[in-house]
């Protein structure tokens, strides 16, 4: 059963709109997909950014495929390059903070640039603009570092809240898979760069080449998202106001504040995992390159759990069990790195990667609980904009806490708290209705 025909029969009684506001009504004309899978789409007014088939699911593919490498292969190294660099710990700790920075500046510009150009148009750009930046960022020292990675993350932060959209646009019946597909490329990418970062470096000799080879993955989705979209009328504007965000603000919804509130603890653990994992295997006593390779199975493991979850947890009437169970998965192994870091590394590692699969129950939300494309667009926008901005403090509070207190103790109990607040408040996001 699709998306849209489930959110259809909730009762009006669980839904979370003012009941004086005349309900949604489905889209008359959404996209009808062939059997083949294969044809021209028909969406709304016929007049589409995007439409479904084969060569934009590839490319929606590679495009995920980008979202984490660019991460995940610095986080890798990060103790390497800065003491190539000569940097402290606390520009460490400014560099693993700026993708979420720019993930959220990313939920206010991505639909305003996608109004004016198209989504398909600035998706295409951003990738352009990725290839180039993971290029550059190596060139020369600590601030072009930086720089380049802001360049980096804001490409990869315009795809991250767009991609949400086409999806719901051009699969309306097969969001699940669809989103399966997605996050599992994410998850797969990041595993990826993060474990054979450390071998390029040792077999190249150089940091720079290693991270500079990630520029090629972002070129083949280019050169894929290109052909996928060329095609379809170079619409300026999105379909059915789905990059206007509809005709109404989400801001006074509190259930679109619980998905957003779920979206920020869930990235603000994810990308303190991603971000400064490696360094604390390493201070247990566990080599550089086997701390890159835990991190890479952390991330591994959620490739699978990628393509499953999705469709499992849109079969469901509520997702709040699913919520509880992966942020308890997470907590058990934050508290084994606190209690026994050395013993069982690789354990901790897979709990703490099935655990952060709470990122593609975070984007099946955006999707279950609203019932149009409109409020997608919106509710995607609003929850990556307020959720990557305060997932942002994680990365950088969790480096400082261990400048100051010499350890990674006070660090991780702050995790393990905020892991507890993302599983009370999956009860709530996960509940059934809509927005």
């Amino acid at each position: 059963m699709s998306i849209e025909s489930r959110s259809q029969h909730v009762p009006d009684h669980v839904t979370d709109q003012d009941a004086s506001s005349p309900p949604h009504a489905p889209h008359p004309d959404a996209l009808r997909l062939e059997n083949d899978g294969a044809s021209e789409a028909v969406l709304p007014n016929r007049q589409a950014a995007v439409a479904g088939g084969g060569l934009l699911l590839a490319g929606v593919a590679l495009a995920a495929a980008n979202m984490r490498p660019a991460v995940t292969s610095l986080a890798s190294v990060l103790g390497e390059v800065r003491d190539s660099l000569g940097s402290s710990s606390t520009w460490a700790s400014i560099v693993t903070s700026v993708p979420t920075l720019c993930f959220g500046a990313a939920g206010i510009a991505a639909p305003l640039l996608a109004r004016r150009w198209g989504m398909s148009r600035v998706i295409g750009v951003s990738l352009a603009v990725l290839t180039a930046a993971m290029v550059l960022r190596v060139v020369d020292g600590p601030w072009t570092v930086l720089a380049g990675t802001v360049l980096v993350c804001a490409s990869i932060a315009m795809c991250n809240v767009l991609i949400p959209v086409v999806v719901k646009e051009s699969f309306p019946n097969r969001v699940g898979m669809a989103t399966g597909l997605y996050t599992t490329a994410m998850a797969a990418g990041g595993a990826v760069g993060s474990a054979l970062t450390p071998m390029l470096q040792h077999s190249t000799g150089s940091w720079k080449l290693a991270l500079a080879t990630w520029a090629v993955v972002a070129l083949a989705a280019f050169c894929v998202w290109v052909p996928a979209t060329r095609r379809q009328a170079a619409s300026r504007q999105v379909t059915g106001t789905a990059a206007q965000g509809g005709r109404r603000s989400l801001m006074r919804s509190p259930l679109a504040w619980a998905i957003t509130a779920y979206f920020a603890m869930q990235s603000l653990v994810a990308y303190v995992v991603m971000g400064w994992m490696p360094e604390v295997f390493k201070s247990a006593g566990i080599d550089a390159t086997t701390s890159g390779a835990l991190l890479g199975v952390l991330l591994l493991v959620g490739v699978p759990l990628n393509m499953i979850l999705p469709p499992l947890v849109t079969r469901t009437r509520g997702q709040s069990g699913w919520a509880v169970g992966l942020a308890a998965l997470t907590a058990s192994g934050v508290v084994g790195l606190l209690v026994a870091p050395q013993s069982a590394p690789l354990l901790w590692a897979l709990l703490l990667g099935v655990g952060l699969s709470a990122f593609p129950l975070a984007l099946v939300f955006i999707s279950l609980r609203t019932s149009n494309a409109a409020d997608t667009g919106q509710l995607s926008a609003m929850s990556q904009s307020f959720g990557y901005l305060i997932a942002s403090v994680g990365p950088f509070m969790f480096g400082v806490m261990h400048d100051l207190t010499g350890g990674w103790t006070a660090s991780l109990v702050i995790v393990l708290a905020i892991v507890l607040v993302q599983g009370c408040i999956g009860i709530i996001a996960g509940r059934p209705r809509t927005i």
